[in-house]
Formats: C-alpha cells, sequence, structure tokens
C-alpha cells in the first residue's frame, strides 16, 4: 500500500536555505591568499618587461611598507604550483624587498584565457614599448583564434588580415582601440631582429618603416644593420619600401642596401664631416657645410709643404 512507502524528503541546508544571490557569488569568487614566491612561475613568453627604473624603487618602497594593496592574479597548474598571469612588477618588488609570500588572487583559466587576461591587464600600463604591444598582440590573436576554432596556420603573422570571418584581428582591434591593420604592423614588428626591434623602442626607428624592414630575412636585416652603423644613418620610410620592393623582386643584395642608406633623405639636415671638436673648433664658420672635409685636406697639404720647406732648410 502507499502508507507503507518509504517516503524520501530532501531537506534544504538552513545556510542554503537563508543564503542570498549575492552571498552565493561571493562564495564562487576566486579566493585571495598569500602564495609563496617560491611557487610561483613566470608566464611562458611574457611579452611585458619589469624595468629597474623609478617606478620599481617607488613600488618596492610601498610594498615594504603597506605590503600588496591589490593582489596579483595567477591560475593553478596541473602541478600544484601557480603560473602568474598578472602582477610581475608586484611580484618583482616583493623579491626585493625581501618578502617571501605574495597576495595573488586565483582564477580558474585554460592556457589561452590565461593569456588573454595577461595581455588585458598589462595593457592598461601607462607606458609600453613597441615590442611589447607587438608580441602581446600577437599572443593574444592566437589564443582567439585557437578559442574560435580556427587550424593553427605555419606562418600567422603574414596572413593576420586574411583570416576568416568573423575576422578575430578586427574583435582584438575594438577591444584594445586599435584599427584592423595597425594590430597587422604591431604584429610584423615580432618579425624583426633583436638590435633592430630595440631600435624601434628606442625611438631610433620609426615605427612604419620597421614595419617595412620586417619583410627581409634575417640575414638583410643584419646587413641593413652594418649599414646603419656605417652611414650613421636609419631608413626613411622611403628607403624601408624601396629594400622591400627589391626584396620581393629577388635583387636585394648587400651592395643595393649600402647604396639605399647613402641616398640623400628629403629635408635632411647634412650632418657635419668630423665629430671630433679638435678639429671642428679649427674650422672657420665661414667655410660652408659639407665643405669641411676640403678645407681640412687643404691645410693639411699647406702644413706638409711646411714641414718639408723648413727640413730643406735644415740641410
Amino acid at each position: 500500500m502507499a502508507r507503507n512507502k518509504r517516503t524520501e524528503i530532501e531537506l534544504t541546508a538552513y545556510d542554503d536555505l537563508f543564503e542570498t544571490d549575492e552571498s552565493r557569488a561571493e562564495a564562487n569568487l576566486s579566493k585571495i591568499r598569500e602564495i609563496p614566491i617560491s611557487e610561483i612561475d613566470e608566464f611562458p613568453d611574457h611579452p611585458f618587461k619589469v624595468l629597474m627604473n623609478e617606478d620599481m624603487e617607488q613600488l618596492v618602497e610601498s610594498v615594504s611598507q603597506s605590503g600588496v594593496m591589490t593582489p596579483a592574479t595567477v591560475r593553478q597548474k596541473e602541478d600544484g604550483r601557480y603560473e602568474l598571469i598578472s602582477g610581475h612588477r608586484r611580484k618583482k618588488a616583493c623579491e626585493l624587498a625581501g618578502l617571501e609570500t605574495l597576495k595573488c588572487e586565483v582564477k580558474e583559466l585554460t592556457h589561452d584565457e590565461a593569456i588573454i587576461v595577461m595581455v588585458e591587464s598589462n595593457l592598461q600600463r601607462s607606458v609600453i614599448l613597441p615590442s611589447e604591444k607587438a608580441f602581446a598582440y600577437k599572443m593574444r590573436l592566437e589564443a582567439m583564434n585557437r578559442q574560435a576554432g580556427r587550424p593553427p596556420k605555419d606562418n600567422l603573422t603574414p596572413v593576420v588580415s586574411d583570416l576568416e570571418t568573423p575576422r578575430t584581428n578586427e574583435k582584438l582591434g575594438k577591444e584594445v582601440g586599435e584599427s584592423r591593420e595597425q594590430i597587422r604592423r604591431f604584429i610584423r614588428l615580432t618579425e624583426l631582429v633583436p638590435e633592430i626591434l630595440q631600435m624601434v623602442d628606442e625611438r631610433q626607428i620609426a615605427f612604419r618603416p620597421a614595419v617595412e624592414i620586417s619583410y627581409l630575412s634575417e640575414e638583410q636585416q643584419y646587413t641593413l644593420l652594418e649599414a646603419m652603423g656605417y652611414n650613421d644613418a636609419t631608413p626613411s620610410l622611403a628607403q624601408a619600401i624601396k629594400m622591400k620592393k627589391f626584396m620581393q623582386e629577388d635583387k636585394l643584395t648587400d651592395e643595393v642596401i649600402q647604396s639605399i642608406m647613402q641616398e640623400d633623405k628629403p629635408n635632411q639636415k647634412e650632418k657635419p664631416a668630423f665629430k671630433d671638436e679638435r678639429i671642428t673648433k679649427l674650422i672657420p664658420k665661414s667655410i660652408p657645410r659639407g665643405q669641411e672635409t676640403d678645407f681640412v685636406v687643404k691645410a693639411l697639404e699647406f702644413y706638409n709643404r711646411h714641414l718639408q720647406r723648413n727640413k730643406a732648410h735644415e740641410r
């Protein structure tokens, strides 16, 4: 009979019954905890530099006095260790301050999700180098493509603007406030050899010429680097475009690179023939720019004849 059947009633726990949506949301948030710095690994291929400058000195002083105010973000790896997603400067400051732990927020993220969060958080910095943007955009775009289920390409960089719809580079551009074409240009910088990329960071080479130079092979870029040093000049946009065109036609030899770098640039101030002040201060101001060498040669010839006459008198 029905009354002999045992009725099982599942009661709601007292805490669950009176728990609010807000408190349940708080319970699901990542926990904030102090994690030993020795258990935190750097993010693989982290594109942002931790500079030892005045800002870092101030951060170290702040951490020493008040600790870390804003937690770093980490994710736990399969081996039980932690991977640092954001907070690399805070972690370094703690190390310099002699602290053994770092206040962290632990989030459950996949590798690709972690890349996106890492790039997004670091792009909030006030100063970002072109090289940092270049590798950060490339890492994030590749992660977004994997999330969208697109097969990896052998060489993503040159065809970044040819990805299938919906275009992830357009989406990335909207998220970071850059045009799709500018995203492509930044990612091209990852093809530069380290020495030239550093010159871009140091503003010795302008951004747009650097993008064109990135199409040159590694060997051609090192030849260009030597030509820049020899001529004490960096390529203009027109010169960089010309080298790229010669490269595409398989005509960019060492001699062509040197010849292009020796070209006069429009509106370029002619450089002084001599850098040594012991020479330049002896050249009259009335000597036209570009004729300093002729003046010095004539002066040396005159002096040489003077020495020869003195020797003739001594005989």
